[in-house]
């Protein structure tokens, strides 16, 4: 009975945070196997693989026309049909691509579902909390996300290594995940449901935001891309080691996302952002030199402990979220501006793999990850520059 007391205390909430948990499982899954399906299934070589990103991360680029198209929607109905939508994704990679063709349509949808959650969720999370506990809510937020992750990489793992799993099994159980968690959020009751009058925000004011957002998404891009493909082409690593790291990395942010939400409500976002780009700097020489200094063996384990570090510090990318809702002129520009954010970052995502992926087949993976290291030096000088008024 106190159980459920507690639960209907903060009903709409805790629909959220199961809703995250679900759509953990799902990504989880993605995560794990998605680079090696391209490996094992269609022999993609390191150019074709980074131009794969064009249409991959399109929709992302055009999230804030679509986000605007669908803003009579409210927020949590746009969450529920991103869902719905990265569900049927990954039922599509797993059941209906015959094809190279067919493969990189399903793939769109999958990406088009999850960028809708995007900039809505840190927008739902925030609107269920007040100013002095964004950080720490969105925290609980990114912790249940993980508590999902750590579940698909437990299943990753077991089915790949002792079950004898195949990528169509994989991708059928996170569409089914990615659908219950549509179904949780699609019953709340607050949170954004309302529709949002302002359908389209892009100010002076939030300049060093959208700046940010592109330097971001430009560093990102290249670890999602080529952090995976160089444990896979350069040391055959397989799905059940990446449920592995996946497993650490979960273990890990889920203190890890509390922390820094707790560093944002207590040293703010210039302090987060800062210590960030200086550790993103280090990660990036630790990917670029380790397999010249050092042993395959060793070089191997350096890299990956650089790849868990790397994806231990996702949440940072609250800070960035609160910072637009701490300076925002009018709170209905907030899930707008975070849409035009993710636009932006998706600039930089479709044209640095290119560019990645020639310079990694002429020179060497290492001169991908030391252009990183000069855009993560670039991300420190531009976090220096926050300054939100008391």
């Amino acid at each position: 009975m106190r159980l459920r007391t507690n639960f209907l205390a903060e009903r709409d909430f805790n629909l959220f945070l199961l809703a995250g948990l679900f759509s953990g499982v799902g990504a989880g899954i993605n995560v794990s196997i998605f680079n090696n399906y391209l490996s094992d299934i269609f022999k993609l070589s390191e150019d074709i693989r980074g131009f794969l990103e064009v249409p991959r991360e399109a929709p992302g680029f055009f999230i804030m026309l679509i986000l605007a198209a669908l803003s009579s929607f409210g927020d949590v109905r746009i969450a529920m049909l991103g869902m719905t939508a990265a569900g049927l994704g990954m039922l599509g990679l797993g059941i209906l691509s015959p094809t190279f063709a067919f493969m990189i349509i399903w793939m769109m949808m999958y990406s088009l579902g999850t960028h809708m959650t995007m900039p809505v969720t840190p927008s739902i999370g925030m609107s269920l909390s007040n100013q002095q506990s964004f950080g720490a809510r969105l925290g609980t937020v990114s912790a249940f996300g993980l508590s999902g992750s750590i579940l698909a990489y437990i299943y990753i793992f077991v089915g790949f290594n002792f079950m004898h799993m195949t990528y169509q099994t994989a991708f059928i159980t996170g569409t089914v995940f990615y659908w219950l968690a549509a179904f949780a959020v699609g019953i709340m009751k607050k949170g954004g449901t309302e529709a949002r009058q302002v359908k389209f925000v892009f100010r002076k004011r939030y300049w060093l935001y959208y700046i940010l957002a592109v330097v971001s998404g430009a560093r990102n891009q290249i670890f999602l891309t080529f952090a995976p493909w160089v444990l896979i082409k350069v040391f055959d690593v397989k799905p059940q080691m990446f449920a592995i790291l996946g497993m650490v990395v979960a273990v890990i942010s889920i203190g890890s996302r509390k922390l820094i939400g707790k560093l944002i409500d207590s040293r703010g976002e210039r302090f987060v952002l800062s210590w960030e780009a200086v550790l993103l700097l280090a990660i990036c020489l630790g990917y670029a030199f380790s397999d010249r200094i050092f042993s395959a063996g060793i070089a191997v384990v350096i890299i990956a402990g650089c790849y868990v570090i790397d994806n231990s510090m996702a949440a940072v990318e609250m800070a960035r979220s609160t910072y637009v809702r701490k300076i925002a002129i009018d709170l209905a520009d907030v899930t707008p501006t975070l849409s035009t954010g993710v636009s932006l970052q998706h600039i930089a995502s479709m044209v640095i793999p290119i560019f990645g992926g020639l310079l990694w087949l002429q020179v060497g993976y290492q001169a991908v990850f030391m252009a990183a290291a000069v855009i993560a030096l670039l991300n420190l000088v531009l976090s220096l520059k926050i300054k939100i008024a008391a």
